[in-house]
């Protein structure tokens, strides 16, 4: 059985990571078009750069949960046909265990290069403008995809949710494309689809099954199920 799992926010959000926008519709105290898109980045970008500098300072004082070491025990027990896709932009699949995953977001701990096109494994501030350690231009940018942006990899993701027998979609809100649209399109093309979120979601009724909750106890339950499944 081939399975595509999306996470999102809802994932970290057991770890202490921010969600995307709070209720009032403002990131970290921010409004959106202020830090995340182009044309911010172009008009203030030390602005740009000291919100996320600050974020991806702030990833050393979280660690994973249980979600997080849960999907990795799926991944190493049924490597080659699990694919995990994430919306975050942290680090804590890696860190609790998961050797592939794709950030269709980008991530924070990364840093894209305007000049050359490189993408630099990065963990330090970029707001002093630090040299590309490639071709030496000051055009670093964090390597995050902002709106108005296409994700990263989308071709590979869509033939591996048209290829999945099972979509799993875990911590998002289904509001927000093209991820909202991946239950639909997997179930276009004969996939099993199940939520595992902390409640209903906008995309709950798309999916063949929803069980809602904290993540970091419904997705270790649904992986000892569905290893409890494959070793029966």
């Amino acid at each position: 059985m081939r399975i595509v799992i999306l996470t999102g926010a809802g994932v970290s959000a057991e770890s202490g990571v921010p969600t995307f926008r709070d209720a009032d519709g403002l990131w970290e105290g921010h409004h959106v078009e202020d830090v995340a898109t182009p044309e911010a980045f172009e008009r203030q970008p030390g602005v740009v750069h000291r919100f996320y500098d600050e974020r991806r300072a702030a990833l050393s004082l979280v660690d994973p949960n249980p979600a997080h070491v849960a999907l990795s025990r799926l991944q190493a027990a049924w490597a080659d046909d699990v694919f995990l896709v994430t919306q975050n932009i942290d680090d804590l699949h890696e860190r609790g265990g998961s050797v592939h995953v794709h950030h269709m977001h980008g991530e924070l701990r990364s840093a894209l290069c305007r000049g050359c096109g490189d993408h630099v494994r990065w963990l330090t501030d970029l707001a002093d403008y630090p040299p590309c350690p490639g071709c030496h231009a000051t055009e670093l940018r964090p390597d995050v995809v902002w709106f108005g942006e296409i994700p990263y990899g989308m071709d590979l993701i869509q033939m591996q949710l048209q290829r999945c027998d099972l979509f799993v979609s875990i911590g998002t809100s289904g509001a927000v494309y093209p991820a909202a649209g991946f239950v639909q399109f997997a179930a276009a093309h004969g996939a099993r689809t199940l939520e595992l979120n902390l409640d209903r979601s906008e995309g709950t009724s798309l999916f063949d099954e929803a069980r809602h909750g904290p993540a970091g106890r419904l997705v270790p339950a649904w992986v000892d199920e569905l290893l409890a499944d494959i070793s029966g």
